[in-house]
C-alpha cells in the first residue's frame, strides 16, 4: 500500500529542518510521536528540535511517547490553507471528537508550540489539489 502520509511528512521534515526558527524552537524536544490518518500511520523522531527520522507504519511493538490519530477526511481539513472553525488546531479537532489524543501528554504540553507547528507544517507545503490523502486512502 502506498502511504502518502509517509511521503509527506518526508517533505515536513526536510521544511523543519532547514528552518532555524522550528529547530531553535525545538531545542529541548526530544521525542517520538505517532500521527495515523485512517489505516497510515507515520513515526516522527525528533531530538533537539531535529525531525530527525520519519518511519513509515503501521509499526508492531514500536514505541511513542504520545499520538494523534484521525480520519484522513479530517487531517485534509486541517491541512488546508485556511481551516475551518474547529479544524484549524490539534485541541479543536479533540475537543469536537474528529482527534483523538493518546499516551504520555507531557511532551506535548511542554513543546506544544513546537509540536503544533510541526503537525501543521503540510498546509505549507501540501498542494491539496494534488495530492488528496481521503481520495487515495478510498482508492
Amino acid at each position: 500500500m502506498d502511504n502518502e502520509l509517509f511521503k509527506l511528512f518526508e517533505n515536513v521534515r526536510a521544511e523543519v529542518n532547514a528552518s532555524a526558527h522550528l529547530v531553535h524552537l525545538g531545542r529541548f524536544c526530544s521525542t517520538e510521536l505517532l500521527i495515523q490518518s485512517g489505516e497510515q500511520s507515520v513515526y516522527l523522531l525528533i531530538e533537539h528540535g531535529h525531525l530527525i527520522k520519519v518511519l513509515q507504519g503501521p509499526l508492531l511493538m514500536r514505541a511513542w511517547k504520545f499520538a494523534l490519530r484521525a480520519q484522513p477526511q479530517t487531517w485534509n481539513e486541517f491541512w488546508q490553507p485556511i481551516p475551518a472553525v474547529g479544524f484549524n488546531d490539534i485541541f479543536a479537532m479533540s475537543r469536537h471528537g474528529r482527534l483523538v489524543i493518546d499516551g504520555d501528554i507531557g511532551p506535548l504540553l511542554g513543546h506544544l508550540r513546537y509540536i503544533k507547528e510541526v503537525v501543521a507544517m503540510p498546509r505549507k507545503i501540501l498542494d491539496m489539489t494534488q495530492i488528496n490523502i481521503a481520495a487515495r486512502a478510498r482508492a
